[in-house]
């Protein structure tokens, strides 16, 4: 039989492999492919996240197929400020249609004949009457996390009114425009259990499969038995839920934990850090800026710090720590999503005291601690495997097809 096509759109290049988001995209697209499906992929080349097109060809040259287009998609406060006063839906809707994306997609669908289009965001879902006008293939929506718990997050935790105001209508916009654009995919692919279930529970849609992301577990790291016994974050620092775990982690749980374990050390790295987190003067901490290589980075460090309060999805980080057999210290907002219980597959910790009370249990009773890292690790091979999980998706996906051709 020949190999099904399908068309992957995002609104960024899934490059470079530092960030959950990229890496979920391309596990998903690199699943695709090792399952011998014909993968063209589709995606904004974005100034805020602007990869070389030299690259680009070098990292996706596996794919059947390729177009990238170049877009402006710069936030200025005019643009901001007319959304909110003249629009009903997110701002991120308007930043992300562009004509010439449109074009683009409308050439891939005519030249290409994919059966199935996967978009991986919710907010390019103003392209769906393109599919729809230009082929007959099945809609899928990637679902990477229920977006507007983001904001309605960020609205409740940040002490400034006018943001809160804003972030509150925000969340308003975003909640209102993914819960009809949910009903008009043929198939969404949560990225959660728990994303799956609150989408049942507030709209009626066609299809749904939990699909979480997932590692090439015949690639588990090695452990590094010579890693310091110290901890560490890594993430993308222009993500706001990362930057304000950060800021509190600092602030309110690292004064406890120094005082509790005085030698202890931490480190954190990520990309687009910005100018406070570079110039920081803390004892016992050092912030690493953007690091060329992030294996490289976290192989000399046992403890994994997760201080999230809000965002959603499933923390890729977490799970790449996990394969690593790294110890995990995370809020239950970080863990979320994560098929793992506090005290058998990591540590739990809602506070600056239970921060330092996790750091100091590891340090204190370092063979226990690994065994919880060596259950995570196990936890990763029996539910986050690629090959199994990219199986189930394919076998949902050729069903959508062969059914829409009987009709």
């Amino acid at each position: 039989m020949q190999a099904r096509k399908i068309l992957v759109v995002t609104n960024r290049v899934p490059y470079p492999l530092k960030d959950g988001g990229n890496m979920a995209m391309f596990s998903m697209i690199d699943g695709y492919h090792r399952a011998g499906w014909q993968v063209h992929l589709l995606s904004m080349n974005t100034t805020r996240h602007y990869v070389k097109h030299e690259k680009i060809n070098e990292v996706f040259g596996f794919l059947e197929g390729l177009t990238v287009v170049d877009i402006d998609n710069t936030i200025s406060k005019k643009q901001v400020l007319k959304n909110f006063f003249f629009s009903r839906q997110p701002e991120h809707v308007d930043r992300f249609y562009k004509e010439e994306f449109k074009e683009a997609l409308k050439d891939v669908l005519v030249s290409f004949s994919p059966e199935a289009v996967q978009i991986e965001s919710v907010f390019l879902s103003a392209y769906l009457p393109v599919v729809h006008k230009y082929s007959a293939a099945i809609a899928i929506l990637r679902m990477h996390n229920v977006e507007y718990q983001i904001w309605q997050g960020l609205a409740g935790k940040t002490k400034n009114r006018l943001k809160s105001f804003y972030y509150d209508n925000l969340a308003t916009r975003v909640r209102n425009y993914e819960r009809a654009a949910w009903k008009d995919y043929d198939l969404l692919l949560a990225i959660t259990e728990k994303d799956a279930h609150l989408v049942k529970r507030l709209e009626e849609v066609p299809d749904l499969v939990v699909a979480p992301f997932s590692i090439d577990t015949s690639k588990l790291w090695m452990r590094n038995e010579t890693a310091e016994w110290a901890g560490y974050h890594i993430g993308a620092m222009d993500w706001q839920p990362n930057k304000d775990g950060i800021s509190w982690f600092l602030s309110k749980a690292w004064p406890a934990i120094r005082k509790a374990v005085p030698g202890f050390r931490f480190y954190f790295a990520g990309r687009n850090m910005s100018k406070e987190f570079l110039d920081i003067n803390i004892d016992g901490v050092t912030c690493a800026g953007e690091v060329p290589d992030a294996e490289a980075f976290i192989a000399d460090k046992r403890i994994l710090i997760v201080p999230l309060w809000s965002g959603g999805g499933i923390r890729v980080k977490i799970l790449e720590a996990m394969a690593a057999g790294k110890i995990i210290i995370s809020t239950t907002k970080g863990i979320k999503g994560i098929e793992a219980r506090p005290q058998e597959h990591y540590l739990k910790a809602d506070s600056p005291h239970e921060f330092a009370k996790a750091v100091k249990w590891c340090i204190n009773n370092k063979a226990e601690a690994m065994k919880i890292a060596e259950n995570a690790k196990t936890l990763i091979a029996e539910k986050y495997d690629q090959a199994r999980n990219m199986q189930m998706v394919t076998q949902e996906v050729d069903f959508l097809i062969r059914s829409r051709s009987v009709k």
